[in-house]
């Protein structure tokens, strides 16, 4: 499968005012619910979500302007890609889909952070979720999940945000109730 990276789109957002004396105090960070509006509202542009050049044997993604120093991104999903299991770091999250249907299969546990390599799931952990266009999610620090496109022929089209912007992401295989950690990215693998 082949992935593509195209031309980087800006999406005008609210920014950070400057800091230090005299001046005004930045924004805050932005929230899950901030990361959730900002997704929503960007699904929503038609013009931009028919933009985004779509490749039909790999996923292919366009770097957005997030909110208050957020990463972005729009992100196309032929039928039958998804993103493996995964998690974000530290950061929150969100994401919404614009076109077509994704499936999202999570964890409802806290994982360690750091210094293991393969777990035992409990039962009873697992959580999945249908998002067809219009529809969205947050979510916290060191959620894992995989996002999957299970449609036989149709694209999916879905945006996320990030804050803050990835540190890493963290790679997982699974087989049955063991999550074994196999891969740590940093931003300059995928940018």
């Amino acid at each position: 499968m082949s992935v593509s990276s195209s031309t980087p789109v800006s999406t005008p957002v609210s920014t950070s005012a400057p800091s230090g004396p005299g001046s005004a105090p930045a924004d805050p960070a932005p929230t899950q619910a901030d990361l959730l509006d900002f997704v929503r509202r960007t699904a929503a542009d038609t013009e931009l979500i028919a933009s985004l050049p779509v490749d039909p044997e790999g996923r292919t993604w366009v770097r957005l302007q997030g909110p208050g120093g957020s990463e972005a991104w729009l992100i196309g999903w032929p039928p039958g890609t998804g993103t493996g299991w995964h998690d974000h770091a530290e950061s929150v999250g969100a994401f919404h889909t614009a076109v077509g249907e994704l499936k999202e299969n999570s964890l409802a546990a806290r994982l360690p952070t750091d210094g293991w390599k393969t777990l035992e799931l409990t039962d009873g952990v697992d959580r999945r979720r249908r998002l067809r266009a219009g529809q969205g999610r947050s979510f916290g620090h060191h959620h894992v999940h995989e996002v999957l496109n299970e449609s036989p022929d149709l694209h999916a089209i879905s945006v996320h945000a990030y804050y803050p912007p990835l540190p890493r992401i963290r790679r997982y295989s699974r087989t049955g109730q063991v999550l074994r950690l196999e891969q740590v990215e940093r931003p300059e693998d995928w940018q």
